[in-house]
């Protein structure tokens, strides 16, 4: 009876996690199904989405694809940049959040709860407002232009806000370093330092404890880490609106936002996020069974 109560008790709790899923997930999902394989009204240009599966049509992901691999693949420049700045993106990410996170996992001690709270507090106010002090800090008259004119000494002058790539992605960078962040302390946090004291003891330098300890024990971190800013990455479209507003930085997120606003392509928003979704689901599928194996084998 008790082991029956214990089986049971598992899927009782998991319940509410199941039924927010499929309420908040599942549902919408369905509902950008229907519209992508639906059709549009031809006189007010709205989405008429289409609920039975066995009525679907694809006229609306075939022109998409056509945009994408066909003669008029104006799509393709647009999700190769996307993945080259969110590639970028995670690994300036990654290159800030490490030390960060190693530094707070092995010297702040009784701290590091502060530590924590202090560099994630920023990041509790609104992404927009983030992005428009960005602005005021990046525009011709703003601080960082007086920084490196000295005040207005030397005659340079950078227009920061002219469609630049590398801005965007210094934007993605601040926008998302928090989820680096915290996987990668989580990771650093449980390798025992009596490992790396063994490893000195051994005779190991500190890039070799580094490449031999340190950097295979924080995979985990740095994959889940990799997965939390990728996703929303390849979605964002805010970043490059507000400090670009140029087609050369127009990423896959600005042609959803831009199909859903304009008359008639709803259907091709829901097809390109559809693509998203399934581009995004081949890591977090690998990265899924990758826990899993190593679950077994542990």
């Amino acid at each position: 009876m008790g082991d029956r109560s214990t089986r049971l008790l598992w899927p009782i709790l998991g319940l509410p996690a199941m039924v927010w899923i499929a309420l908040f997930f599942l549902v919408p999902l369905y509902v950008v199904l229907c519209v992508a394989f639906g059709t549009s009204d031809p006189v007010f240009r709205t989405a008429i989405p289409i609920w039975n599966p066995l009525e679907w049509q694809f006229a609306q992901v075939q022109v998409v694809w056509e945009r994408l691999f066909g003669a008029d693949n104006f799509y393709l420049p647009v999700v190769l940049r996307t993945i080259v700045y969110v590639v970028l993106a995670v690994c300036g990410c990654l290159l800030i959040a490490f030390p960060v996170a190693y530094f707070t996992a092995r010297f702040a001690g009784r701290f590091r709860g502060l530590v924590l709270a202090l560099l994630i507090a920023p990041f509790i106010i609104s992404y927009m407002m983030r992005m428009l002090a960005w602005i005021n800090l990046l525009q011709p008259d703003g601080l960082v232009n007086s920084i490196i004119t000295l005040g207005g000494l030397l005659p340079l002058e950078v227009n920061w806000l002219s469609g630049k790539p590398y801005v965007v992605v210094m934007g993605l960078v601040y926008g998302y370093i928090p989820y680096m962040l915290l996987p990668l302390f989580v990771a650093l946090d449980r390798i025992s330092p009596s490992l790396l004291e063994a490893a000195r003891d051994l005779g190991a330098g500190g890039v070799s404890t580094f490449r031999r300890v340190i950097l295979p024990m924080s995979i985990p971190g740095i994959v889940a880490g990799t997965l939390l800013v990728s996703l929303p990455m390849m979605g964002d479209y805010f970043t490059s609106d507000m400090l670009s507003k140029s087609p050369k930085t127009t990423m896959i997120g600005n042609l959803i936002n831009l199909s859903i606003v304009s008359p008639g392509q709803a259907g091709q928003a829901g097809a390109l996020l559809i693509l998203v979704l399934l581009v995004l689901l081949v890591p977090m599928v690998w990265y899924t069974r990758s826990n899993a194996r190593a679950e077994v084998r542990s």
